[in-house]
């Protein structure tokens, strides 16, 4: 096989994991009013009980103010509620409801979660070769700078009016894992 026919195959195999990626977030919409990062937050709610927006975002790797985003538009669902602290009434803490539990357990698994299952099964050599490939693919596509979560999930990214569910990324920085670093400019 030549060099172009690889890259063919290459090409062919990210246009198949965006498409698995849009179909999943399109059916889970249609089947359940959610977006992919919406069923992150209501998940991760519902192993971590009440808490902070601050303690949420750090759970799933979102800026606080993306989850307060997504969280305004679950409690308008009901499927979310703000509770003040009985101990600090300054500190609001946020619940899943039951509306919320009910559509999580008829929800579909999102596909990053097979993907961790799988992921988690290969040896050490194997992640970080799929790590270092993947990273290598970023850059080759000029996108190693876009900000990004752990969430597999499709649809605009920022348009003007449009408010994003994917963090905002500050000029000169990009978020990694749940830190900021600054990028250093060229020119």
């Amino acid at each position: 096989m030549n060099s172009s026919n690889l890259c063919d195959e290459v090409l062919i195999s990210l246009r198949r994991i965006v498409r698995a990626v849009e179909l999943q977030s399109r059916q889970l919409v249609r089947s359940h009013g959610l977006t992919g990062p919406q069923v992150v937050i209501l998940k991760a709610l519902m192993q971590l009980g009440r808490s902070t927006v601050g303690q949420l975002a750090g759970q799933v790797s979102l800026s606080k103010p993306t989850v307060t985003d997504i969280l305004n538009r679950l409690e308008k669902h009901k499927l979310v509620k703000r509770v003040r602290s009985d101990t600090d009434k300054r500190c609001v803490h946020v619940a899943i409801t039951d509306l919320a539990r009910q559509k999580l357990i008829t929800s579909p698994p999102l596909l990053q979660d097979e993907f961790a299952r799988q992921f988690n099964s290969l040896k050490k050599w194997e992640q970080f070769q799929l790590l270092s490939s993947l990273a290598k693919i970023a850059e080759m596509m000029n996108v190693e700078k876009l900000d990004a979560s752990p969430i597999l999930t499709s649809g605009q990214i920022a348009t003007p009016g449009y408010i994003s569910e994917i963090s905002p990324v500050i000029p000169g920085t990009r978020k990694l894992g749940n830190t900021k670093q600054s990028i250093k400019k060229s020119g």
